[in-house]
C-alpha cells in the first residue's frame, strides 16, 4: 500500500478510538496525512521496519514503535529512528533528484507545488 492510504486509514483508526503508530520511510508524505504517531527510519522505500533478514534491527525498531504507542503524549508525534542505512546515503541521490525524471511536467508540477505546501505547513508548525 501506498504511504497515503495506510496513513489515511490510521487517522481512521484512531477517530473511531484504535491507537496507531506508523513505521514509514516518507516522512514528509505521512505528515502531511496527520497520522497520530509515526516512528520515522531513515531507510530506502520499502523498508521501514530496517534491513532485510536483520532480526535484532527489526526488533529494535519494532520496540520503538510500541515505546511511541504507550509514551506519546502530544498528537503528531514523530521519533526519528536513529538507525542509518550501512551504505551510506547515496540511494538518496537517486530518489530525490530534483530532476525526478520518471515524472512527466504536470505531475512534476505537482510534486513541487505540495512539496512548497508541505513546507510552509511545517514552517507554521502545521506538520
Amino acid at each position: 500500500m501506498c504511504h497515503q492510504t495506510v496513513s489515511l486509514t490510521a487517522r481512521y483508526l484512531e477517530e473511531n478510538g484504535i491507537p496507531t503508530v506508523l513505521i514509514a520511510n516518507a516522512r514528509d508524505i505521512v505528515e502531511y496525512c496527520g497520522v497520530a504517531r509515526l516512528l520515522f527510519v531513515d531507510y530506502p522505500l520499502g523498508n521501514p521496519c530496517g534491513r532485510p533478514f536483520e532480526v535484532e534491527e527489526q526488533r529494535r525498531i519494532f520496540d520503538m514503535a510500541l515505546d511511541l504507542l504507550a509514551n506519546a503524549t502530544e498528537p503528531r508525534s514523530t521519533v526519528v529512528a536513529p538507525q542509518t542505512w550501512p551504505g551510506g546515503d547515496d540511494w538518496k541521490r537517486l530518489i530525490f533528484s530534483e530532476e525526478q525524471p520518471f515524472l512527466d511536467e504536470n505531475a512534476h508540477n505537482n510534486w513541487i507545488n505540495a512539496k512548497q505546501h508541505y513546507k510552509k505547513l511545517k514552517k507554521e508548525g502545521k506538520v
